[in-house]
């Protein structure tokens, strides 16, 4: 039966300016934020594909929880719960923006497994740019190819960099002439990644000098530009 604090014929007006309420104070402020979060982890996720197979992405929502088992079994937790049939039901894959995740369901006809949301734009600080590659691109545009370790779009790169949206596409434009990185289109969104070239260069180790030494950094992106003469 209805409870009787709903029995009440202003129900509608007072349900729709709750959901108002929600949706201005707890998600508008955030959402182009968090939207952005969303499609970076969409991209991971696809790029997972490629590299591992379905299974992979699988055991890659919760790592330690759910597990590709094989022969159509999927593990969503280590808890020692009965298994549960749902064949024939719709299982949605939930991503969401903080660090946490759990399964729900609403039988028997819809299940759900919600996890965390990864990619660079979820941890924009997890792998250094290293010193030499800095030198040699100049730091933002370095910055911007250790971020392409997962694919992001140019409106994601401006979120997590800080950059311009010029200034972004100028690195992107350089770095696909150099061959570093590489574009494709998913919907309506261009992609970037780094390219096997742009994987080598991040991946070498700095040079050294005749006595087994760093050179040093050029302290500044330009050559001189007027001739120098060695007496």
């Amino acid at each position: 039966p209805l409870p009787p604090a709903l029995d009440r014929d202003d129900l509608p007006d007072r349900a729709a300016t709750l959901l108002e309420h929600v949706w201005t104070r707890t998600v508008r402020p955030y959402w182009d934020r968090r939207r952005r979060i969303l499609e970076a982890d969409v991209a991971a996720r696809t790029a997972l594909v490629s590299q591992g197979g379905w299974a992979a992405v699988l055991d890659s929502l919760r790592p330690g929880q759910t597990r590709w088992l094989g022969d159509n079994r999927l593990q969503v937790n280590v808890h020692e719960y009965p298994p549960r049939e749902i064949s024939g039901a719709e299982l949605v894959f939930m991503p969401v923006t903080p660090n946490t995740g759990w399964v729900s369901w609403e039988e028997p006809d819809r299940y759900a497994l919600v996890y965390a949301c990864t990619g660079a734009l979820t941890d924009p600080v997890s792998r250094p740019v290293p010193a030499s590659l800095s030198a040699l691109l100049g730091p933002s545009r370095a910055t911007v190819l250790v971020l392409l370790g997962s694919p992001m779009s140019t409106s994601q790169l401006v979120a997590v960099t800080g950059q311009g949206l010029g200034s972004v596409g100028r690195h992107l434009r350089v770095l696909l002439d150099a061959g570093l990185v590489e574009r494709r289109r998913a919907g309506r969104s261009v992609l970037y990644s780094r390219s096997a070239a742009g994987e080598t260069l991040l991946a070498a180790p700095p040079s050294l000098g005749a006595r087994g030494t760093a050179r040093p950094a050029p302290t500044g992106r330009h050559l001189p530009t007027t001739p120098t003469h060695q007496s």
